[in-house]
């Protein structure tokens, strides 16, 4: 459905080429001698045999640009210098219609200033030969101008209308790519809140029914749900079911748990995602120190998400490392370092 459009203008502009040549070979016995026409028009079948070749762009390169006109002026030159002016030569002016074919094959391969230089070219030299301006007509001069104007015209057209759809293309592209996100936030918003509804509504029906007045293991209690509401907005894909039980039980314990989601996961697939949170809620679950913090690398890197383990000492001493495990991005078993004395 592409190629047929451009095989039948091919074709049309071979065909009209080719009429000027058989208007050129029924005209050799005019001039005295016929070898400077021959040799035009084997130029001029040369230079639009290559203008008309297959070609991966549809610019026409700037040498073979050049070329074009530079067939056009020796053309005139070798065929009109050997016509008289004073007679009518018929079909022996040739070269004329071959300029305007050549030039509009010119403008429509998008080189305009090239097309446009050959007509001026042409007119100029006819006038030179000719010194009659009346003449124009009747030597075919006006169709030239007249091809290669309205062959611009519809070339710009359609070069804007080729700019405008793939405008349109791209602002369709990102409009479907904002609605997508737009879906996205709304379908994580959705189950964030569900998740957290389900895990909050039962204390919040007990703050109902005893009226605010709740005991210290309530008030614990609430603040371990809410640790557990700022995982699900820091902890992202470091999170899952099993992740929030353990995180959860090890706040109960007296572990001070950190999840903290950078982005550095967003490109796992569901098997290996579902490997990296397997080992981060064996090591919660695991774990004997007072604070876990677990946080995902950079995408880049070799290792998914550092799990580290902190056990409080003397005030006026450090914490002393008592967990280090990098959870890498392949199904490499992880290794894991000794906590320092």
């Amino acid at each position: 459905m592409i190629s047929m459009p451009r095989f039948l203008l091919v074709g049309l502009a071979a065909i009209f080429s080719g009429y000027h040549l058989v208007l050129g070979v029924y005209s050799l016995d005019v001039p005295p001698t016929p070898w400077p026409s021959v040799v035009a028009m084997a130029l001029y079948g040369a230079a639009t045999a290559l203008s008309l070749a297959p070609s991966r762009s549809t610019r026409m390169p700037l040498p073979l640009a050049a070329v074009n006109l530079a067939v056009c002026t020796v053309g005139l030159i070798l065929v009109l210098t050997q016509l008289d002016p004073r007679v009518d030569n018929g079909y022996a002016t040739w070269i004329i219609g071959a300029v305007g074919t050549l030039m509009t094959i010119t403008v429509v391969r998008q080189r305009p200033w090239f097309a446009w230089a050959g007509i001026a070219i042409m007119i100029l030299t006819v006038l030179l030969w000719s010194s009659d301006i009346f003449e124009l007509p009747s030597l075919g001069v006006i169709g030239g101008p007249i091809w290669v104007g309205v062959a611009h015209a519809t070339t710009v057209a359609i070069v804007r209308a080729s700019r405008d759809a793939r405008l349109f293309e791209q602002a369709e592209q990102r409009a479907a790519e904002w609605h997508a996100q737009e879906e996205a936030e709304f379908f994580e918003r959705r189950v964030r809140l569900g998740q957290m509804n389900r895990m909050v509504a039962p204390m919040l029906r007990r703050i109902v029914t005893s009226d605010g007045l709740l005991s210290e293991e309530d008030r614990q209690e609430c603040l371990h749900l809410e640790a557990a509401m700022r995982d699900e907005i820091r902890g992202r894909r470091l999170l899952d079911d099993a992740v929030r039980r353990e995180a959860l039980a090890a706040r109960r314990r007296g572990v001070e748990v950190t999840l903290l989601d950078d982005g550095g996961i967003d490109d796992l697939d569901r098997a290996e995602h579902a490997r990296v949170t397997a080992v981060i809620a064996k090591e919660i679950g695991e774990t004997t120190a007072d604070r876990v913090v677990v946080r995902t690398a950079h995408h880049d890197e070799e290792v998914a998400v550092t799990i580290v383990g902190l056990r409080a000492a003397a005030p006026a001493e450090e914490a002393e490392l008592d967990l280090w495990l990098e959870v890498p991005r392949s199904g490499i078993p992880a290794e894991e370092e000794p906590g320092a004395e």
